[in-house]
């Protein structure tokens, strides 16, 4: 691993930096999750996405329950080093509750609106229902 590129990320007091995995070819972005070092550094060997789960205290290889996977087509880091930009080839639905993104919630006008169904049940992905968040 380059121990230069961990330096140009700025991890936060937890060790923590957030992460945007957007579709590389069409641009969608489909969610946002937090990364470590260690996150980073098996992002960068495998080509396969792995993130911090903050309420697991654990690496969270995106899809090894769903099977919905995430691979790295390019890794970018912005101009202060305080996010990262995961350019991705999202197999499957990329959020939990079996959306492909995790952004289906619109606000306008005052109101709240769901405005992307469910493509693959929660269920099927993990064999019992989604957190409703």
């Amino acid at each position: 691993m380059n121990a230069d590129l961990l330096r140009q990320i700025s991890f936060d007091k937890a060790g923590l930096v957030p992460a945007i995995a957007q579709q590389h070819d069409s641009g969608e972005v489909l969610m946002m999750a937090w990364m470590n070092a260690d996150a980073v550094t098996e992002t960068l060997e495998s080509g396969r996405v792995c993130y911090w789960s903050r309420s697991r205290a654990a690496l969270w290889r995106k899809g090894e329950s769903s099977g919905h996977v995430q691979k790295l087509v390019d890794f970018r880091v912005d101009c202060d080093g305080d996010t990262i930009l995961l350019l991705v080839d999202q197999t499957g639905v990329a959020c939990h509750t079996g959306r492909h993104n995790c952004f289906f919630t619109s606000f306008k006008d005052g109101k709240s609106e769901v405005i992307a169904d469910v493509m693959v049940s929660p269920e099927d992905m993990y064999g019992k229902p989604a957190d409703p968040s």
